[in-house]
């Protein structure tokens, strides 16, 4: 089974302008709504290819039942823990010439709800994969992702870190499966801007000395590469399309390489399907679909 912890959700509004103006009223081409927070769309893509995951997190108010009620609605297991005050964030996505994000705070999370979300991940087993993924609210512990990968370290469990600076620094101790920062998140890191394929090679191996067995760098429109348990470098271009919305394209690009992963257990077609699904997200308005991603992944196989 594959669980995916989403601990500060959303509901995403994303908004089309065709030419924004600031501090005049602007009218919309086109508006969306989609669920949000980054393991709730590795589910979501996941779902979209056909593999099944339990999506766990919390919820509060009219905007998490809402999102407890679509996460359902696509199909997806879910098992939220329902938080007795405040409501998940609305972020706000203006799509024009440039991509803006307003992006709300979300809901305090008290102690016992923390414990509750650790009893349910101890239920995790051998052979089941975790995925950790984005940000914590300011007030919610920041060793969250360590505690609960604490707690299962001895279970063969692969988990997947995709978090950001310190949130996921503490978690290389119990050697994550995979890691997946960008090359912004990369340089930040270590207070480093990243300017070549040699300093992504380099960096990452730094994360794997610290303890990640597979360290996959997202490089937007260039693709991604991926430095490997066994050593090895693998590259992957991305195809070439128009980005429509980059939001949800990191956390498709996770799905997809797991989905490839668990399929083959052969990394460079991990890699290939994980370019593959997110560069359909960065595409469309939505996040990927299985048509489109089979579309792109033979672009990619045979070019």
């Amino acid at each position: 089974m594959i669980y995916t912890v989403t601990v500060n959700p959303a509901v995403d509004y994303t908004v089309l302008v065709q030419d924004l103006i600031p501090g005049k009223v602007n009218k919309s081409q086109k508006e969306a709504i989609f669920l949000g927070g980054k393991g709730i769309n590795v589910s979501i893509v996941l779902k979209n290819l056909g593999i099944i995951s339990t999506a766990l997190g919390f919820t509060a108010g009219f905007t998490g039942q809402a999102i407890e009620d679509g996460v359902s609605a696509l199909g997806i297991k879910t098992d939220f823990i329902r938080l007795r005050s405040g409501m998940n964030r609305i972020n706000v996505k203006i799509r024009s010439a440039e991509e803006t994000d307003i992006n709300g705070h979300g809901p305090d999370i008290p102690d016992d709800a923390i414990d509750e979300l650790l009893v349910k991940t101890e239920k995790v087993d051998n052979g089941d994969v975790l995925i950790l993924s984005g940000s914590i609210p300011d007030k919610c512990p920041n060793d969250l992702y360590e505690r609960i990968m604490e707690r299962i370290c001895r279970k063969n469990v692969k988990v997947i870190v995709d978090a950001t600076k310190d949130l996921l620094l503490n978690t290389l101790k119990y050697k994550p499966f995979l890691i997946k920062p960008n090359e912004h998140e990369l340089g930040d890191i270590f207070c480093r801007t990243i300017e070549t394929d040699e300093d992504i090679e380099f960096y990452a191996r730094e994360l794997q000395k610290k303890g990640a067995c597979n360290v996959l760098v997202s490089l937007g429109q260039k693709g991604a590469v991926l430095l490997a348990e066994n050593g090895e470098v693998y590259k992957q271009a991305a195809p070439l399309g128009a980005v429509i919305n980059s939001v949800g394209a990191g956390d498709s690009m996770v799905a997809g390489f797991i989905a490839g992963y668990l399929d083959r257990n052969e990394y460079m077609y991990a890699l290939k399907m994980g370019v593959a699904a997110g560069s359909a997200s960065a595409f469309s308005l939505d996040l990927a679909d299985k048509e489109t991603i089979c579309a792109l992944l033979n672009k990619i196989w045979f070019n």
